[in-house]
C-alpha cells in the first residue's frame, strides 16, 4: 500500500529482462522498447554512497539516501529479505513515472486480459516506458468495446535480475513510504510465484504491511506509527469500497436473466453508488480524500482490478503470517509450498487460513 496514494502507485515488475526472449516480428518492437528502457536505467546508475560523499548533492538528497541505507539493512535484518546490491544506486529518468502499466478488462466481466512474458510467467497488465505507446495500446482495445486503464508507475523491480536502483520517480516520498516501496519490492525477490499476479501482489503488500510495522516499532516512533495507521485505516476503507462494488458487479455480469445492455446500464448505476460511497466517506474524513485523484477519472473493470490485485488476497497472508506465530521466515516457507501449488488450490488454502490457525 502506498502512502502516497491509490492512483500513483502500485509497483511493477519487470515485464521483458532478457533480450534473448525475442520471438517473432510482432513482439520485437515491444520487447525492443523493454530491453531499452532498462538499459536505461542501468546505464545512468549512481552509487548511493558517493552521492553520499559528493558536496554537489543537495543536503536533501543524502538525507534520503541515508534513510534508504537504514531501511536496507533493516529489510535484511529484521524482514530477512533479500537487500544483496538492490537500492545501493541512484537514476533519475526526468520523468515522472518509470513504466505506464496497461490493464484491459472486457467490458461485461472482471476477468482480466493476461499476457506472457519471460521469467514473470502471465501478469495482467503489460508495462512500456512511455506513455504515447501504452495509450495507442490501450485504445486499439477501447475501440473494440473493452475496458482498458492506463496506469503511470513510480516503482520498478526486475525480480533480482539486475541491480535495482531507487527512481527519481519515488525517492521524494517520506521515508515510511520508501520503507514500504523497498520492503514490498525485496519482498518480490524473496518470493514469485510465476503466472500469479494477485498472489505475488498481496504477499508482497502484506510483507510491506508487516515490515512498517516493526520498522515503527524499532523506531520507537508510536505518534509516527498511529498517523501512518490512520491513514492505512482511510486504505482499508477505500479497498472495502472497491471490493464491494466488485462482488455487485460479479453478481451482475453472472446473471443470465438480464441483456447486455441491461447489463451495462446497471454497471454505470454500481459505479456511480461507488463515487457516492467514496463522497460519503470523504465528508466523515472531514471533507478530505486521499483518493480524489482516482475518482477523479473515468472507473471501470479494468481501473477496479488495479485495487483487487493488490488487496484481495492480503487479510489471508495476514492470517498465514499470524498462523505461524509471526515468524517471518516460518512465513515465507509456508508461502513457497504453496507457490508450488497448481492456482486453484494454491488460493484455496490461502483463504482457508481465513478459518483460523492452519496446522
Amino acid at each position: 500500500m502506498r502512502r502516497a496514494g491509490f492512483s500513483r502507485s502500485f509497483g511493477a515488475l519487470a515485464c521483458a529482462l532478457l533480450a534473448a526472449a525475442l520471438s517473432g516480428c510482432q513482439t520485437a518492437g515491444y520487447y525492443g522498447q523493454a530491453v531499452a528502457g532498462q538499459c536505461q536505467i542501468l546505464v545512468h546508475r549512481q552509487s548511493i554512497p558517493r552521492l553520499i560523499a559528493d558536496p554537489k548533492t543537495p543536503a536533501s538528497l543524502k538525507t534520503k539516501f541515508e534513510a534508504i541505507l537504514k531501511i536496507r539493512r533493516f529489510a535484511a535484518w529484521q524482514l530477512h529479505l533479500p537487500a544483496g546490491q538492490s537500492y545501493l544506486q541512484y537514476t533519475d529518468l526526468h520523468r515522472p513515472f518509470v513504466v505506464w502499466n496497461v490493464n484491459i478488462c472486457p467490458a461485461l466481466s472482471l476477468e482480466p486480459k493476461t499476457w506472457w512474458f519471460p521469467i514473470v510467467g502471465r501478469a495482467s497488465y503489460r508495462g512500456y516506458f512511455h506513455e504515447p505507446p501504452a495509450r495507442r495500446y490501450a485504445d486499439a482495445f477501447a475501440k473494440k468495446g473493452w475496458d482498458v486503464e492506463v496506469d503511470g508507475i513510480e516503482t520498478y523491480s526486475t525480480l533480482g535480475w539486475f541491480k535495482d536502483p531507487i527512481l527519481n520517480t519515488f525517492i521524494a516520498e517520506p521515508e515510511a513510504s520508501l520503507a514500504e516501496i523497498i520492503f514490498h519490492e525485496l519482498a518480490h525477490q524473496r518470493l514469485f510465484v510465476p503466472g500469479d499476479t494477485d498472489f505475488n501482489e498481496a504477499f508482497a503488500t502484506a510483507v510491506a504491511a508487516e515490515g512498517l510495522r516493526r520498522w515503527f516499532l524499532a523506531a520507537s516512533a508510536p505518534l509516527a506509527y498511529e498517523r501512518y495507521r490512520a491513514a492505512l485505516d482511510k486504505d482499508h476503507q477505500f479497498v472495502d469500497l472497491i471490493l464491494a462494488s466488485r462482488g455487485q458487479l460479479q453478481a451482475l455480469y453472472d446473471n443470465p436473466g438480464l441483456s447486455d445492455t441491461a447489463k451495462l446500464s446497471r454497471k454505470q448505476d454500481i459505479i456511480a453508488q461507488l463515487r457516492a460511497r467514496h463522497a460519503e466517506l470523504k465528508a466523515s474524513w472531514g471533507g478530505q480524500s486521499p483518493f480524489d485523484d482516482w475518482f477523479a477519472e473515468p472507473i471501470n473493470n479494468a481501473k477496479l482490478n488495479t485495487v483487487s490485485a493488490y488487496y484481495d488476497l492480503v487479510p489471508a497472508f495476514e492470517a498465514l503470517l499470524r498462523a505461524n506465530g509471526g515468524d517471518l521466515e516460518k512465513f515465507y516457507q509456508a508461502v513457497a509450498r504453496l507457490g508450488k501449488l497448481p492456482v486453484a488450490e494454491r488460493h484455496r488454502q490461502l483463504a482457508s487460513y481465513l478459518a483460523g490457525p492452519q496446522r
